[in-house]
């Protein structure tokens, strides 16, 4: 008696339906919360519209733009945010580079230093404001009486146009670092100890070692928190705004205090919406070069291999 043999069904495998679910969900999100105001911006731009009739604008075309190109103020804000996210993104990736590299080696109270050196990322930003305005206070603070001692004497951290920059900068770095150090910190981690091994076989010495084995390995972490602390630098205000308000004499004048001060100093919703997505089309810009960059740095990576 034969036994009836089963025709297999081709089936197609199903799809699954949780990473469009995930993303879905992210996509919808971003267009909710950044995309709408990004139009929104965008349109404003155009107009004349002023703070005390927010709804009564007239579109006056690329007028805005026209007079930011020959707007000294303007241009200056960039130069200072230029300087301002490129200072800020090298010293703290130095500082929070040097800081992981210690941490990641076993000594006494190695959790405790960790915990210490965290605390400046996690405490609100107005606290860090008010401690540092305490510490440059021209009469009473830690700076100058320090500067004082050594027979220097007393400078205006935040009143002279000289230390304005260098003021905001000591603050921004400080409060940044511990999360540059946190994730470097966590890259180091990753490092497989065979390649330290090997490095000690070979007769490396310390430099030799972070050099040809550690930093490799940290590059990618670097360039993609580079990327971050730059974007995070363009559109960073609280700092800037509570410890000069972007003085003494507009050296502190970022892009972000200048689209403050004209749409809400002098009503011009327009004209600083117009700032606003030139700023945005800056940290675009900065965005489109690291992409560039990684693109070639993977492709000769695949050639090497």
């Amino acid at each position: 008696m034969s036994v009836p043999q089963t025709v297999p069904t081709s089936r197609k495998p199903r799809t699954p339906l949780a990473p469009y679910v995930f993303i879905g969900a992210a996509v919808i999100y971003l267009a909710v919360f950044a995309g709408v105001p990004i139009l929104k911006g965008f349109q404003l731009s155009v107009t004349d519209t002023q703070l005390i009739n927010p709804n009564g604008g007239s579109p006056v075309g690329l007028d805005n733009y026209a007079a930011l190109v020959g707007s000294e103020v303007f241009l200056r804000s960039v130069v200072t945010t230029i300087v301002y996210a490129f200072c800020t993104v090298a010293g703290s990736l130095l500082i929070g580079t040097v800081s992981a590299v210690v941490l990641n080696r076993a000594f006494p109270g190695r959790l405790l230093a960790r915990a210490v050196i965290v605390m400046p990322w996690a405490v609100p930003t107005v606290a860090v404001v008010l401690v540092f305005r305490w510490i440059f206070n021209n009469d009473n603070g830690v700076a100058n009486a320090a500067f004082s001692a050594l027979g220097i004497g007393a400078q205006g951290w935040l009143t002279d146009p000289r230390y304005g920059m260098l003021s905001i900068l000591i603050a921004t770095v400080w409060k940044v670092s511990p999360f540059v150090m946190l994730v470097v910190l966590a890259a180091l981690q990753a490092v497989p100890d065979e390649l330290y091994e090997a490095a000690r076989v070979d007769g490396a010495d310390m430099y030799s070692t972070f050099k040809s084995v550690v930093l490799p390995h940290l590059m990618p972490t670097l360039r993609i928190v580079g990327l971050l602390m730059t974007i995070w630098s363009f559109r960073r205000f609280e700092i800037i705004w509570l410890l000069t308000g972007g003085g003494p004499a507009d050296v502190t004048n970022t892009i972000v205090i200048n689209v403050y001060q004209q749409a809400f100093g002098n009503s011009q919703l327009g004209f600083g919406a117009a700032i606003g997505v030139l700023g945005l089309l800056l940290s675009l810009a900065v965005t489109l070069v690291y992409f560039v960059l990684e693109t070639r740095t993977e492709r000769k990576n695949r050639v090497a291999v």
